[in-house]
């Protein structure tokens, strides 16, 4: 098993932001991924403690994956920490490298690893 981790940034706490940037965010990486349904374990989301205003795991729900476990939690109020941020780990059974996952981070939530970033490049 594997994980792949990705974060997204929203401009508001509502509804439509959050489900929108939820559903970005996993589709960017089902593709980048190239992840079939049934390579997906489990998906887990988190938000930071200034988004109340939908769960991020309906979006995955909304796109039609009706049988993957899905799990939404709120994140520890860090000083200093980056707001209105959804994160997420989607966990495949896969055999691959490390190396070749794909983790996706949107928006301004991609200063969280620019090392990714670099080596995308």
């Amino acid at each position: 098993m594997r994980a792949i981790r990705g974060a997204i940034t929203v401009s508001e706490n509502s509804e439509d932001d959050i489900l929108n940037a939820a559903s970005l965010l996993f589709k960017s990486i089902v593709e980048k991924n190239n992840l079939k349904e049934e390579e997906i374990v489990s998906v887990i989301f988190s938000v930071t403690s200034d988004l109340d205003a939908a769960f991020p795991a309906r979006a995955v729900r909304e796109l039609g994956y009706k049988y993957i476990p899905l799990l939404d939690v709120c994140e520890m109020n860090v000083k200093d920490a980056l707001s209105k941020t959804i994160r997420v780990m989607v966990f495949i059974n896969r055999e691959t490298s490390l190396k070749d996952i794909v983790h996706v981070y949107l928006r301004d939530a991609a200063r969280l690893r620019p090392d990714l970033l670099e080596r995308r490049r």
